[in-house]
């Protein structure tokens, strides 16, 4: 079972960069980000206001066909303290941006979803993940919405089949000679997901509740939500695997997002 209320993810898009914003006011640009080896903390904002940014772009476009170019005016700070700043700013135009589009009408999108919804909901992981990333790298825990974290675990399952032409291990995906499953269970939301590996591809079973799966992943939303994007190693002792090892050693060395 995977039902859930719809969430509003305009203002968790807000709410999410607020909070990003303001953990760095004032904070050492130069810090090491240990969840993303080689990256500063200005770098780390960079990233993340820059997708905003593009995002923006896009959902202005209404673009219809995969961009030949990722180049956005990015209008960056002139001075390093300036960047906690520049972050809200794009948040406030991608809310301008939110605004005025129908989120239900049909544009390209590089996952499942062909809506500009796609690019609200993307957005908002983009942020929060990132969001933790800060957090990690100020020594500070991190607390992520119960209801978000699930719905953020549906939509890295969901998009990961499409991610190829930038996370390319993600082709590897793929059954040892034979259909294999793994589920993903929410221990404190009555979610799961089930993920079909054949030897032509993967997705997510939309009903697999009946299929036996060959590896069991389960934890809460927010530990899968980390788990999912590398920020949790599932030796941790709040995530509990079992099954078969080499395919969750096969998922988890090609699904890096």
């Amino acid at each position: 079972m995977n039902t859930a209320e719809p969430l509003d993810h305009r203002t968790a898009v807000a709410t999410e960069s607020a909070r990003f914003a303001g953990l760095v006011k004032g904070a050492d640009p130069t810090l090491a980000v240990p969840t993303c080896p080689g990256w500063t903390l200005v770098d780390l904002i960079k990233h993340t206001g820059g997708a905003q940014r593009m995002f923006t772009a896009l959902l202005r476009a209404r673009v219809q066909e995969r961009p030949k170019s990722r180049d956005v005016d990015l209008r960056l700070p002139e001075r390093a303290d300036g960047y906690a700043d520049w972050l809200a700013a794009g948040a406030a135009e991608a809310e301008q941006a939110f605004a005025s589009t129908d989120l239900d009408a049909p544009m390209w999108v590089w996952g499942a979803d062909g809506h500009a919804r796609f690019w609200v909901r993307r957005m908002l992981f983009e942020t929060l993940v990132h969001r933790v990333d800060a957090e990690r790298t100020l020594g500070l825990d991190s607390e992520i919405d119960r209801a978000l974290a699930r719905d953020g675990v549906d939509e890295f399952l969901v998009n990961l089949p499409f991610a190829t032409f930038f996370a390319p291990k993600v082709a590897d995906l793929r059954g040892a000679g034979a259909v294999q499953h793994i589920r993903f269970v929410c221990a404190d939301t009555d979610a799961e997901w089930l993920v079909q590996l054949r030897p032509d591809g993967f997705g997510v079973v939309p009903d697999g509740a009946g299929t036996t799966a060959d590896a069991t992943v389960r934890g809460t939303a927010a530990d899968l939500l980390l788990l999912v994007y590398g920020r949790l190693d599932r030796s941790a002792g709040s995530v509990e695997t079992s099954g078969d090892a080499e395919l969750l050693d096969r998922w988890f060395a090609n699904s890096a997002f």
